[in-house]
């Protein structure tokens, strides 16, 4: 029932905007500043490696993680230099105006969860929540914004799917 009413209500729909829109602007205007401020990771990385989450006997809970940004983040820190300020504007501009917005939120989760492993609390977890809705939500999340044009389009020409919305995620 409350799947049904998140993924088909128009009444959602319209809140899921409103929500869409206000994380939307949180992540393009974190992007955007990072993009023509610059942006440096490094300092970022090597604190996570430094300061690394620990559980309460004080061994590190994300060892795999930490493993991962020291083996593969900081020599290719400049991949990420990239990658982070603008993936965070395209998620940003995909929530703003709900176009491929389950995989913009989706994308959202993953830097939110990837500054979670890092030890960066902020409003990751605001954040998260929002985006849980958001991708559960599927096509619903983007119905009032180009998602409406935008997704059956794709159906109909790329998947040579039947154009009608159902309760799938896209």
């Amino acid at each position: 029932m409350l799947m049904k009413t998140l993924r088909n209500n128009n009444i959602v729909a319209a809140i899921l905007a409103v929500i869409r829109i206000y994380l939307g602007y949180a992540w393009f205007s974190a992007g955007y500043h990072k993009i023509i401020d610059g942006f440096d990771a490094t300092g970022f990385l090597k604190n996570a490696i430094a300061n690394p989450v620990t559980g309460p006997d004080g061994s590190a809970v994300y060892g795999w993680y930490t493993t991962f940004i020291e083996a593969f983040a900081i020599p290719n820190v400049e991949l990420f230099n990239f990658l982070i300020p603008w993936g965070e504007a395209a998620v940003g501009l995909g929530l703003m105006l709900g176009c491929l917005t389950t995989a913009a939120a989706f994308f959202g989760l993953v830097m939110n969860f990837a500054f979670f492993f890092a030890g960066t609390v902020s409003h990751n977890p605001t954040d998260i929540l929002m985006g849980f809705f958001i991708v559960t939500a599927g096509y619903n999340a983007g119905k009032f914004g180009l998602d409406r044009w935008v997704i059956p389009y794709i159906r109909k020409n790329l998947f040579k799917l039947d154009t009608s919305v159902s309760d799938e995620v896209v």
